[in-house]
């Protein structure tokens, strides 16, 4: 694979092979080019087909017939390292993410919806409360009100500061 310029590069070789029918099909480089990428795609598929006979052998024989299976059952242990690493790690991001979303929550203004710098207690646009409910709810009849409303449009009943 060391004269294999697209080996290894996934997605990178298809989209070259693409380009290269845009090219002089009968320039020396887009030769070289297309036979580098068709030797590519044919090592890939005899990997993926050594791997799936070599799966079935071992489902076969066992992997006490293998010398390899120490090994095999090592990078397997490290394979469920790196995903539960992997797990940790997006959960950790995804934790980070809710935290951000949560701060930038609690300096958007419930009544007019302009997000506010740090720090302040009541909106820069319109003066409103920060940290404010974004819905008032009456306590007499239930009914929801909207943000900075005094009175219940349900019952009457006053509801707001």
């Amino acid at each position: 694979m060391g004269n294999d310029l697209f080996g290894g590069l996934g997605q990178l070789g298809g989209l070259v092979k693409g380009l290269s029918g845009l090219m002089p099909q009968d320039d020396p480089a887009v030769k070289v080019l297309n036979a580098q990428t068709e030797l590519s795609e044919l090592k890939q598929k005899e990997a993926a087909l050594l791997a799936e006979i070599g799966a079935k052998a071992l489902a076969q024989y066992g992997d006490a017939a293998f010398a390899e299976a120490a090994q095999l059952r090592l990078l397997q242990s490290s394979i469920a390292q790196a995903e539960a690493a992997l797990n940790t790690a997006k959960a950790g991001a995804d934790a980070a993410k809710k935290a951000e979303q949560e701060a930038i929550a609690a300096r958007t203004c419930p009544n007019c919806g302009a997000v506010n710098a740090e720090g302040v207690n009541f909106c820069n646009e319109c003066g409103a409360k920060l940290g404010a409910p974004a819905k008032c709810v009456c306590p007499s009849c239930g009914a929801e009100n909207p943000p900075g409303t005094r009175f219940c449009g349900g019952c009457g009943t006053r509801v707001g500061e």
